[in-house]
């Protein structure tokens, strides 16, 4: 089934307007439905290591593919991909969780906390910064990283305020999220077995999420 949504995905690409769209929305409609139930199961699979998101629903875990293009300049209407981000409060969590992406030449997995709001950026920093070890540790374990190789998204040009500038590891604490990132190719996806290689690299994401998490709960508690 990947296979036919990233061929959908290919021709979406080339053909982004809404009479195409229109034009082969039963089509998406289908393989939506296929990939909702593909998420459920991914679902399923990650809360026998995962119980926290063992009654978390797949449609809940969803994006939209259509575009918000109000104040974008690009109008094209609709988004490139199917994506679904697996955590306790679906696609909106600011908890750490497991992101599936499928898109032609981009596919990939991710976990960790992305874009966090500053007061929940201020936490999670000070407690990494206080945790320093175990972070490191955590990011620095051979299989992880060779998974998960180095902390994604944008970073500050200096160190935060209130951290010492000869920090060992300014580049961590300098990060405006803390995420990791595996690139995929499309094949990964359409193999018979894609779906326990996918599950295999999420659960080596559960060290990283639960340490982010027991940050955000606190930070959640808060508000």
């Amino acid at each position: 089934m990947n296979e036919e949504i990233i061929q959908f995905l290919t021709e979406l690409k080339e053909n982004n307007n809404r009479i195409w769209f229109q034009e082969n929305k039963a089509r998406y409609d289908r393989l939506r439905e296929a990939f909702i139930d593909e998420v459920q199961e991914l679902i399923n699979r990650i809360a026998l290591f995962d119980p926290e998101i063992k009654n978390v629903e797949a449609k809940g875990c969803l994006f939209r593919i259509y575009r918000d293009i109000r104040f974008s300049p690009d109008k094209t209407p609709y988004k490139n991909h199917f994506a679904a981000y697996i955590a306790l409060g679906g696609h909106a969590s600011m908890r750490g969780g497991y992101y599936l992406h499928l898109e032609p030449g981009h596919c990939m997995l991710s976990g960790g906390v992305w874009c966090p709001p500053p007061k929940l950026l201020k936490m999670l920093r000070r407690d990494i910064f206080d945790h320093i070890d175990e972070f490191v540790s955590i990011l620095e374990d051979p299989i992880f990283r060779a998974t998960y190789p180095a902390l994604e998204g944008e970073t500050l040009k200096r160190m935060p305020v209130g951290y010492p500038a000869d920090f060992a590891h300014g580049e961590i604490l300098r990060h405006k999220d803390f995420c990791v990132c595996a690139e995929k190719p499309d094949s990964f996806f359409t193999q018979p077995d894609w779906m326990e290689k996918t599950v295999a690299d999420f659960q080596l994401l559960l060290p990283f999420n639960r340490f982010l998490n027991y940050t955000v709960d606190e930070f959640l508690g808060r508000i």
